[in-house]
């Protein structure tokens, strides 16, 4: 595959459906030939002034205006007379506003109007609380109806109808429509604007775009051709023609991007090289040996995917899901020890200095009998114990590097690097952990970590170029954990059980969302969270508090005393979310629930239940809360993350799970991760296929797919690879 770096220019514009050369819109003289780079001024409907509005929604030149799609849309496919309304069905009657009346009613403020229908007769509308409506609202102003009306008193009374306005020189068949396009707009553009805008264009400029799908493959996806899809997606002339001009352009998006990590995948396959790491059985005895328990199916199944990777001397690039404890560490540190095995060093990487202390602990002790050094590098440390680190990490003396950021951060140099190991790799920025892979003489295997279980469709579009392997199995032991959502006259009861618990010598996490009183949110802060319980129900036990503005020295005094059991009780932020063990923690009380999402909740109650006694979680919540309900009776219902992780994507949709933005991939348009699930697993399906059938989209009618791919994803491309 050639892919040449001057293929893609950075000034070019980005477009999700064609991609033209001009970095500027073209402003043309009013007769020259029609481009789509042209400018907006001379479109009949703009004018400079309104071309200068058309602006701050991002619409420069025609190529934005075409693809400037409606956000929703008027069903008026049942337009009817005042004598054939009926009641209980979506109508539209057509009319001019004859009176308008404000009201002060039991329910508020009353907006009601009159109008004198078109083709004979009277109706009313009436809205409660909208009493900015009026201001439109012009004697005589022609408009459309849309509602389920009500006889009242002989007369048919619509509430809180649909208005769509109507201008006097509106051509009274484009005016009815059976669908009218509803657009995001701009102060001082009204929606006839836009349609009038479109209808004056599309017939000029529809027939100048490229279509990018060859006939074949557009029969063979059942796509529209893009000169139909257009026009269809603005002006349908049925719902049934309108979702086909719909997956036209959602295929399309969803295809370009999958096509993209297709060509990434493909990429790191053949033009990486790692150093291949083979296990034999005197290395997996040896490895095996450090563990003093038995594996789980799930953790052998991964661990056999892993060490096939790594055997090869192509890069491993694998993403490994597991649930709250289920066994990731130790598949981690299996594959560290067999890169050590191999005399390559290997990188632990965490996201925050409490867990990869953690780690490090962890690796300590189940590594004390060996010879294998491991070196800390986190970003506290002093400038002699760092120079220390760093020169052991460069002579290969240290084998195992364990650490935060600050091993991106430093300028590191490594002896012989063999594998990367990130937890929690949500957490990182992409071009963080692109650094990490390049800090090598060599390309090292990967190996990307998370306890939050992703939604499949997510996984599809944020890791489409990394194998998957998952596991939702727990070890043996694992204690079962009861979830309870109480109100505010139960939590005496619970801080009974809870001083119960603490007397037969367990302990217990209180996490508060906010470390100090906020003006914004009404939550319980941290400090009156902690000195209301030191000097309340639990003022027989020992409280500590634990927050993100500590320093780490403090940070780790606090855990400390909290896992040799001096402190009873840790009152902390979600600092905790992630890989703190404490087996002897058992209870847990969420303090103001509806402020974390479900994945975090699950992270949150996954740090109890670790050890040989059960767990016991409650939440307690603003009961007014609009979102929080159905959310905590999910929490509650499953301790199982796959299933909580689709039940948030459901609620909440891709956005804020991951923090999809960091990945630095550009947002869609059109699709819509919740909505569109299957036409994404048709793309990847067709991508996957049409990339390797030409690896470098080489082809003379692929080339334009290659353009648009370069254009969209291109500043990306060489980034997809990490996750």
């Amino acid at each position: 595959m050639n892919w040449e770096p001057d293929e893609f220019d950075v000034t070019r514009h980005d477009e999700t459906f064609s991609i033209y050369e001009e970095p500027l819109p073209r402003e043309r003289p009013k007769f020259a030939t029609p481009l789509l780079s042209d400018g907006l001024t001379y479109l009949k409907g703009v004018g400079p002034a309104r071309a200068e509005l058309l602006t701050n929604i991002g619409l420069n030149r025609v190529s934005d205006l075409l693809f400037y799609f409606p956000r929703d849309y008027v069903d008026l496919t049942d337009r009817r007379k005042m004598e054939d309304l009926s009641e209980g069905h979506l109508q539209t009657i057509l009319g001019r506003i004859d009176t308008t009346e404000r009201k002060s009613t039991r329910r508020g403020s009353m907006l009601r109007m009159g109008m004198i229908c078109e083709e004979g007769g009277y109706v009313e509308a009436v809205w409660f609380n909208q009493m900015y409506l009026v201001e439109q609202m012009g004697h005589g102003r022609r408009l459309l109806l849309t509602g389920k009306p009500r006889l009242d008193q002989n007369r048919w009374v619509f509430t809180h109808p649909k208005v769509t306005y109507l201008e006097e020189n509106d051509n009274p068949n484009a005016a009815l429509d059976p669908i009218i396009p509803i657009y995001s707009l701009t102060k001082g553009i009204q929606q006839h604007h836009f349609r009038k805008i479109f209808r004056e264009s599309l017939s000029i400029y529809v027939p100048l775009l490229d279509e990018i799908f060859s006939p074949d493959f557009r029969a063979q996806n059942e796509l529209l051709p893009i000169h139909e899809a257009v026009p269809f997606i603005h002006f349908p002339p049925d719902f049934e023609t309108l979702e086909k001009a719909k997956r036209r352009f959602i295929f399309q998006e969803f295809f370009i991007l999958q096509a993209a990590l297709a060509i990434r995948r493909l990429q790191h396959q053949t033009m990486l090289s790692a150093p291949p790491l083979p296990v034999s059985q005197k290395i997996d005895t040896r490895i095996r040996r450090l563990f003093p328990f038995t594996l789980t199916e799930a953790q052998e199944k991964v661990i056999r995917e892993i060490t096939a990777d790594m055997s090869e001397p192509v890069p491993m690039n694998r993403l490994l899901q597991g649930d709250v404890g289920s066994g990731k560490t130790v598949v981690a540190v299996y594959a560290m020890l067999l890169a050590v095995a191999n005399d390559y060093q290997a990188v632990f990487m965490a996201p925050t200095e409490v867990l990869a202390r953690q780690h490090l602990r962890t690796l300590t002790q189940m590594l004390e009998e060996s010879r294998v050094k491991i070196a800390p590098l986190f970003g506290g440390q002093k400038p002699a114990e760092r120079s220390k680190v760093l020169a052991e990490i460069e002579s290969g003396e240290a084998k195992m590097i364990v650490g935060t950021q600050a091993i991106v951060v430093n300028d590191l140099t490594f002896d012989k690097l063999g594998l990367v190991v990130i937890d929690e790799q949500h957490k990182f920025g992409v071009r963080q952990r692109a650094k990490l892979k390049s800090i090598g003489k060599t390309d090292p295997h990967f190996l990307v970590m998370t306890a939050t279980p992703i939604p499949r469709s997510l996984t599809m579009t944020l890791f489409g170029d990394l194998d998957v392997s998952v596991m939702n199995q727990l070890p043996p032991g694992r204690q079962k954990i009861t979830t309870y959502l109480a109100d505010e006259n139960q939590r005496e009861k619970w801080w009974d059980f809870v001083r119960k618990k603490l007397t037969e010598g367990r302990q217990c996490y209180v996490v508060v969302p906010l470390v100090e009183e906020s003006d914004v949110f009404d939550v319980r802060s941290l400090t009156q969270v902690y000195e209301s319980l030191a000097n309340g129900p639990l003022e027989a036990f020992s409280l500590a508090v634990l927050h993100g503005r500590m320093s780490n020295e403090e940070k780790e005094h606090v855990m400390m005393k909290f896992r040799t059991g001096e402190t009873q009780v840790l009152v902390s932020t979600s600092v905790i979310e992630v890989g703190v063990d404490v087996p002897n923690a058992s209870l847990m009380t969420i303090e103001n629930a509806e402020r974390f999402g479900l994945a975090q909740l699950h992270q949150l109650r996954g740090r109890i239940g670790r050890g040989k006694h059960p767990g016991f979680c409650t939440v307690f919540s603003d009961p007014n809360h609009p979102d929080a309900l159905s959310r905590l009776q999910a929490f509650a219902k499953t301790t199982d993350g796959f299933q909580l992780a689709e039940t948030d994507f459901e609620l909440r949709g891709p956005g804020e799970l991951l923090g999809t933005q960091q990945h630095g991939l550009p947002p869609f348009r059109i699709a819509d991760l919740k909505r569109d699930r299957e036409i994404l697993q048709q793309t990847r399906t067709a991508a996957t296929e049409f990339v390797r059938n030409d690896p470098g989209l080489a082809q003379e009618e692929h080339k334009k797919i290659r353009r648009q791919i370069l254009s969209r994803y291109g500043k990306v491309l060489d980034l997809g690879d990490v996750g």
